[in-house]
């Protein structure tokens, strides 16, 4: 018991740079108060006590602010970062690692008793605030949902869902950006450059706008040195340094959309 609170307490130190002590996470971090709480709860429900596992989640949420059903299963080193508001179904399981956020739902969509009418989150997921997982499907290892996203569908491993309903980012295979985010750790509210759709297309319009205004230059530079020497009749066909005279920041267009 004691190591297990041990991990959960060094999982937050490692994760939220606002906790300074052991000592202060212990006694100050609602999310770790509502994990201990829900782990006597769970043990009663799965042992026959149903009403004393109910009422030890109960009595939980109304210290915490976190609602547990006892029958969900957590795994180990899971972070409910602030997470008030959060509500996780009878159904539900949460695997090691994940990071949750406050606001969000973990909820079923069906009424028939005795069903999977939960999500079940793998390793390292992190749920960002206020978003709604709703269903009784899988959301893969190391996926990420955005803040106040609705996900009704499987979320595929490595993966981003934003928006609703959800869209469906895959993962970005670059390496580089990769290296960055494992020394990171992990993204703060499930967001990332890379999360919206709309983003993703005025980025990849500005980037080709760019390479467009490089062919167009290339093209001025070749006329000017067909045209030679220039007379008054080629002076106002090919203006000097025509190629010069608009250019297309891409630069600050791409600052303004968040590249």
């Amino acid at each position: 018991m004691f190591s297990r609170l041990r991990s959960d307490i060094q999982c937050i130190l490692e994760r939220d740079p606002a906790a300074r002590t052991a000592w202060e996470v212990l006694t100050c971090y609602p999310g770790l108060h509502a994990l201990v709480l829900h782990r006597r709860a769970h043990w009663c429900w799965n042992h026959g006590f149903k009403w004393l596992g109910r009422f030890i989640s109960h009595v939980s949420r109304w210290l915490t602010g976190i609602e547990i059903h006892p029958g969900a299963k957590i795994g180990q080193c899971v972070f409910f970062d602030h997470a008030m508001g959060v509500v996780v179904g009878e159904t539900a399981e949460i695997g090691n690692g994940c990071t949750i956020y406050q606001g969000v739902t973990l909820g079923g969509t069906s009424l028939y008793k005795g069903t999977k009418r939960h999500p079940t989150l793998g390793q390292g997921v992190v749920v960002g605030a206020g978003a709604q997982v709703l269903g009784g499907f899988t959301v893969g290892d190391g996926a990420r949902i955005g803040s106040n996203a609705v996900v009704v569908k499987p979320v595929p491993a490595g993966a981003t869902a934003v928006g609703n309903p959800a869209r469906i980012i895959q993962a970005d295979a670059d390496v580089k950006r990769e290296q960055i985010a494992s020394q990171m750790g992990f993204s703060a509210y499930g967001i990332t450059q890379n999360d919206d759709p709309l983003s993703q297309a005025l980025r990849g319009l500005i980037d080709n706008a760019a390479g467009q205004e490089h062919q167009i230059a290339l093209l001025w530079q070749a006329i000017e040195k067909l045209a030679g020497p220039q007379t008054p009749t080629s002076h106002d066909c090919v203006p000097k340094d025509a190629a010069l005279l608009e250019t297309f920041e891409a630069d600050k267009l791409n600052q303004l959309v968040g590249k």
